[in-house]
C-alpha cells in the first residue's frame, strides 16, 4: 500500500523524473514521482527478482521516462539490476544504507523505496563509487585469484598437519614443503618410500636450512594409512587449484587487452618534482614468488604499462601482483575522485573529524572496508623495511607515533603518489634520501623553535668542535 509522501518545503528538487529502488533478496519495491503516471495509478509497485522481472521493471521506468534511479547497496543483490539500468541508459546512484536510515516514523519497504525516491529527487544523496566495465571485470578475476591462492595455502597447512601427526618434521628442515625438495619427498612418501636413508638422497643441494642428519632425522617417522590419505588428498587439491589459479591468471591477460589503452591528457600543470635520485629500491625477495602469475612477465608488465601510462611497479613497495590488484579495485580514472585527499578519504586512510561544539571528540581513522586500502597497508609495511624516503618517512613516523598509524600514514603517502601518477600520467620520482633527511630535520628545527618560543625560551645551535 503507498503511503503518500509530502514535499519538504524550501528545497529546490533537483531530479524531476529520479525513482527509488528498496532492494531485497526475494522481491523489489520501486516508487517513481505521481507526474509520471496516469492518474489513480499507484506510484509504487513490487517486482520480483528473476530476470523477466527485472525486464519488467526496466520498461516500466522507460515508460514513466525516469531519467535516474537511487537504490542502496544491499549485499549483492543490486548488481544484476544496476546493469541491466545501465545499459537502458538510466543513471543509477548507489547509496550507502547507512546514509539513508535516518527516516522518522514507521519502517517498511514501501517506506523505503518512497523515501529513497524523495530524497534523491532533492539531489540529497551521494552515488558511490563503481568502477567501469572492463574494471569489474579485473576486478572479478583478481579477487577470484586471491580466493584460490588463499585454498592452495589451506591445503598445504593441511598436509604440514598430516605430517606432524606422523612426527615426520618436513618443516623445519626445508623452507617450504610446497618447494622443490618437500614436493619430491611428500611424493615418494605417497609412493610407498618411508626410508629416511632413501628420502634424504630426494634432497637439494642448495639446502642450507638444515644437515644431511638432521634432514634424515626429521623424516623418521610413524606413518599410518589414514594421515597418508589426508596428505594424498591435500597435495591433490593443491595441484589442483594450481592449474585453476594458471587458468585465472590466462584470463586476466585476456581481461587486460580489453582494457583503453592511456591517452594523453590535457590536465592542469603538474606539481614541480622533488629533488629525485638514479637510485631505485627493490624489496629483498627468496626467489621468484611462488605465487607470481603463470604468464609472460615481460608480455604483462608491458601491458600494465600501456593501459596505465605510468609504471606504477617503480614506486617502492608495488610489484605486479599488487598493481594487478590496485586496478581491478581503482581502475584508471582519477577524474572519479576531484582529489588526492578526497581519494585518501574514500580509502579511509586520513584523520576523522568527529567535532562537537568546537570540541574535538576524535580523529581516529574511520573503519572502511576496502580492499585496495588493505594492499596499501601490506605495501607499507613492507615499505617499512626498505631505506628509501618512504622507509625513513615510515621509520619516523613509527618513533613518533607508533607502528599502527606509522602504517596508515605510508599507506595514504603511497595513494597520493598513485593518484598523482595515474591522473598526470608523471613517472615516479625516488627522492634523494639526503634531501629528504635535510627537510625532515628542518621541520623538526622549525617545531623546536617554535615551542621554544612558546615556553619564552630560544634554540640556540651548538657550534662544531674544532
Amino acid at each position: 500500500m503507498a503511503i503518500e509522501v509530502r514535499a519538504l518545503e524550501g528545497l529546490k528538487q533537483m531530479n524531476l523524473f529520479a525513482a527509488g529502488v528498496d532492494i531485497g533478496s526475494a522481491e523489489n519495491y520501486v516508487c517513481v514521482p505521481a507526474h509520471t503516471v496516469k492518474e489513480g495509478e499507484p506510484t509504487v509497485r513490487r517486482f520480483g527478482v528473476f530476470s523477466e522481472n527485472h525486464d519488467a521493471l526496466v520498461e516500466w521506468f522507460l515508460a514513466c521516462k525516469i531519467t535516474t534511479v537511487a537504490m542502496e547497496a544491499t549485499g549483492i543483490y543490486w548488481m544484476s539490476l544496476y546493469d541491466k539500468l545501465e545499459r537502458a541508459g538510466i543513471r543509477v546512484v548507489l547509496v550507502d544504507p547507512h546514509s539513508v536510515k535516518a527516516m522518522p516514523g514507521r519502517k517498511s519497504d514501501v517506506l523505503d523505496c518512497q523515501w529513497l525516491q524523495q530524497l534523491h529527487t532533492y539531489g540529497l544523496l551521494r552515488g558511490a563509487f563503481r568502477p567501469d566495465g572492463p574494471t569489474r571485470r579485473l576486478r572479478t578475476l583478481t579477487r577470484q585469484r586471491v580466493e584460490l591462492v588463499q585454498s592452495a595455502a589451506q591445503h598445504v597447512s593441511q598436509m604440514q598437519k598430516a605430517l606432524l601427526e606422523m612426527n615426520v618434521q618436513l618443516n623445519l628442515v626445508v623452507s617450504d614443503i610446497d618447494g622443490e625438495t618437500g614436493l619430491r619427498i611428500i611424493e615418494a612418501i605417497l609412493a610407498g618410500q618411508h626410508d629416511p636413508e632413501e628420502l634424504v638422497k630426494l634432497r637439494d643441494y642448495r639446502i642450507k636450512k638444515s644437515t644431511v642428519a638432521e634432514m634424515k632425522a626429521a623424516l623418521r617417522g610413524d606413518y599410518s594409512e589414514d594421515l597418508l590419505l589426508v596428505l594424498r588428498q591435500n597435495l591433490e587439491a593443491w595441484r589442483f587449484y594450481g592449474k585453476q589459479l594458471e587458468a585465472c591468471d590466462q584470463q586476466i591477460v585476456k581481461a587486460l587487452e580489453n582494457f583503453p589503452l592511456a591517452q594523453a591528457k590535457a590536465v592542469s600543470p603538474v606539481p614541480p618534482k622533488p629533488a629525485a635520485t638514479a637510485k631505485t629500491y627493490v624489496l629483498k625477495r627468496k626467489g621468484k614468488s611462488k605465487n607470481a602469475p603463470h604468464v609472460d612477465m615481460v608480455n604483462l608488465m608491458g601491458l600494465l604499462k600501456r593501459i596505465c601510462g605510468v609504471d606504477l611497479m617503480a614506486v617502492t613497495g608495488l610489484n605486479i601482483i599488487s598493481v594487478l590488484m590496485l586496478l581491478g579495485e581503482i581502475g584508471v580514472d582519477m577524474s572519479r575522485w576531484r582529489s588526492a585527499k578526497a581519494f585518501c578519504s574514500w580509502l579511509g586512510l586520513c584523520p576523522g573529524t568527529k567535532i562537537s561544539g568546537g570540541k574535538v571528540l576524535s580523529r581516529r581513522t574511520r573503519h572502511v572496508v576496502n580492499r585496495a586500502a588493505i594492499l596499501l597497508r601490506v605495501a607499507a609495511m613492507a615499505v617499512g623495511r626498505s631505506d628509501s624516503w618512504l622507509g625513513r618517512f615510515y621509520r619516523r613516523k613509527k618513533a613518533h607515533l607508533g607502528a599502527p598509524k606509522a602504517i596508515t600514514a605510508t599507506a595514504r603517502k603511497m595513494a597520493c603518489i598513485i593518484y598523482h601518477m595515474l591522473k598526470y600520467q608523471d613517472a615516479y620520482v625516488q627522492i634523494d634520501e639526503n634531501a629528504y633527511e635535510t627537510k625532515a630535520r628542518e621541520q623538526r628545527l622549525r617545531a623546536l623553535r617554535r615551542h621554544a618560543q612558546e615556553l619564552g625560551m630560544e634554540v640556540v645551535e651548538r657550534e662544531a668542535a674544532a
